[in-house]
Parts: C-alpha cells; sequence; structure tokens
C-alpha cells in the first residue's frame, strides 16, 4: 500500500521529514531545554528556595523578645557571625559539637561497613542463584521495609526493652544473667538500628549492578583457567565497583542526617550525632536556630565532596574501561 503522506503533494511536512531522514538524530533545539523544565522547576521549588531560606536564617539575626529567628533576604546584608561560631565549636575536644561529630563519623563509618558486609553477599547470591525467582526473593527482602520506618524502629524499641524479647532470650539461654539496658545510650543499639533501616538500600544498586554482568564474561573466565575466587577477585568484584561507591553513598549520606533512628532507640546524650544537635538547636530559643541552620549549610558543603568524589571514581572507573575495550 502506497504511503498516502509520501502520495501527497510536497508540502511542510514532507520537507520536514526529508530533513529528518537525512539528518538522523535531528531535534529541534527546544526539545532538550522542554523535556528539562519539570526537574529543574523541581529543584528550584524544593532545594533552592528552601537551601535559601537556610542561608537567610544563618546569615541573619534574633528577635530578642520572643527569641524567634529573623531571616535577612538580602543577600548584601548577610554576616557571618553565626558560620564563625559553628567552626569554631567545631575544632578540638573543647568544642560543643566536636563529639557529635566524632559520633557521627564513627557510627556512619561502621553501619555503612556493615551493611555492605551483608549487602553485596545477599545481592551476589540473588543475582547469581536467584534464577527465575530473582524478584520473589528480592519482594522478600524488601517486604519489610513497605512498613513505615517509625512503625519499624518502635518494634525495636518493644523488642530491645528490659522485659522484651531479646532480654528474654538472652537470659533464658543463659547468655545474660540479668537484663540489659540496650536502650540506655549505647552505640551498639544505635548502628544496629541504622544498618536495619538503611540496608535495603545497599542491596538494591549492588543487585541490579551484579545482576547485569554477563554470564559469557564468567564462563570465559573460567574458561581461561580462573579459580572461582579469581574470577570473582579479577571479574566480579571490579565491573561491581562503580554500584559499590554508589550504594555506599545512598547508605552514607542519609545516615549522616539521620536523627530519629538515635532519638529512639538511645535518647542519650552518651550517643548524640550532629543531626540530633542541628535538631536541638532549631527549636532552642535565642541563637539557636540561626547557628542551626548555620550547621546545615556547612554540613551540606561536606556532603557535596563524598559525591564529587564519586562522579570523578566514575569517570576514571569509565576511562579505564574504554581503554581496556580498546
Amino acid at each position: 500500500m502506497a504511503d498516502p503522506v509520501a502520495a501527497s503533494p510536497p508540502g511542510w511536512w514532507a520537507r520536514h521529514r526529508e530533513k529528518v531522514v537525512e539528518r538522523r538524530g535531528w531535534y529541534p533545539k527546544w526539545l532538550w531545554p522542554l523535556l528539562a523544565l519539570p526537574g529543574t522547576l523541581w529543584m528550584l521549588v524544593l532545594f533552592a528556595l528552601p537551601f535559601y531560606a537556610v542561608l537567610a536564617v544563618a546569615a541573619g539575626g534574633t528577635d530578642r523578645l520572643f527569641g524567634q529567628p529573623l531571616p535577612i533576604w538580602n543577600p548584601l546584608r548577610w554576616t557571618g557571625r553565626s558560620f564563625g561560631y559553628v567552626l569554631g565549636q567545631f575544632g578540638g575536644r573543647s568544642g560543643v559539637f566536636f563529639t557529635p561529630t566524632m559520633h557521627t563519623l564513627a557510627y556512619t563509618f561502621i553501619a555503612t561497613v556493615i551493611c555492605l558486609l551483608i549487602g553485596y553477599p545477599v545481592a551476589y547470591c540473588v543475582a547469581r542463584h536467584g534464577g527465575r525467582h530473582k524478584g520473589l526473593l528480592l519482594a522478600l527482602l524488601l517486604a519489610p521495609f513497605f512498613i513505615s520506618y517509625l512503625m519499624r524502629m518502635l518494634a525495636w524499641v518493644n523488642l530491645l526493652q528490659d522485659n522484651g524479647l531479646v532480654n528474654r532470650f538472652l537470659t533464658w539461654t543463659h547468655l545474660i544473667s540479668s537484663p540489659v539496658n540496650w536502650l540506655g545510650g549505647r552505640p551498639f543499639t544505635v548502628i544496629m538500628g541504622l544498618v536495619y533501616g538503611y540496608i535495603p538500600y545497599m542491596i538494591l544498586p549492588l543487585f541490579g549492578s551484579l545482576d547485569l554482568i554477563e554470564k559469557s564474561t564468567l564462563e570465559g573466565a573460567r574458561d581461561l583457567g580462573a579459580r572461582p575466587s579469581e574470577v570473582f577477585r579479577r571479574v566480579t568484584f571490579p565491573l561491581s565497583r562503580v554500584a559499590i561507591l554508589a550504594s555506599t553513598l545512598i547508605v552514607a549520606l542519609p545516615m549522616i542526617g539521620d536523627y530519629y533512628t538515635n532519638n529512639l532507640l538511645s535518647g542519650s546524650p552518651k550517643t548524640t550525632m550532629i543531626a540530633n544537635q542541628i535538631d536541638f538547636l532549631l527549636f532552642a530559643k535565642n541563637n539557636g536556630p540561626t547557628i542551626g541552620a548555620a550547621m546545615v549549610f556547612l554540613l551540606t558543603l561536606a556532603l557535596i565532596g563524598p559525591m564529587i568524589y564519586y562522579l570523578w571514581s566514575v569517570g576514571e572507573i569509565a576511562t579505564e574501561r574504554d581503554e581496556g575495550d580498546r
């Protein structure tokens, strides 16, 4: 059957179609900006404007009568007093924010390593040995996490109480002689809560990367005489480095800003993290909100560094792969 458009007299559409055929891949100049417009508006409304408000509060003052923050919206009138105070309190053991910062770094590092040690084998087993049941296995792994984060943490509170199931089991098996106060400011409880809350975000990117590795690549390595351990060390692990970096950032960055887990499972000054300090300051009087806003801004700047390192590492790994393919 003849194409009715082709049979019609040459007009705008015919000329336009010929241009597209001649220049394959041609798109109007306004197409990509138009496609990026929703995301750009989203970032402006939900990130740029709130972030500017944080800066306005941090560089502003405080109402002397009611103790409420007075944001200054004009950047020309901003002052850096709160930023200087916060930076001064980070330095040395005498600084107010030194101990919470050390807690944050230690808890985040340990919890991220535990998530990786647990999540990588789980993702590897599902990707390599799940077969037709990969989707079911992932659904079973993630099913508990469809429940509200608050409800899951409250469940852990009930389990870890003095008369909870954990202490009952440990005393029944004679592993302990008396109930342990797990919720009394123990770093172990906070770290395990972070691991439980964020480990799905470690498993999913790792599974996606490991599942994309072609079986023929692994079989080729075995055919060349590589043992299973060598196949993993020289093929599987290098091909999953990007996913490891991505999942580590996806897990670690939210942990640094997490305050709710610590509040529920500890609530003690002995385990205060930097986000708990910010949460306290934002609801304090006098200069508390101003100092808290300054801490939010400085913490955001500090977290940009790992993101830049991730982008640089991905570029380096991509370059290595291109050179290897050549």
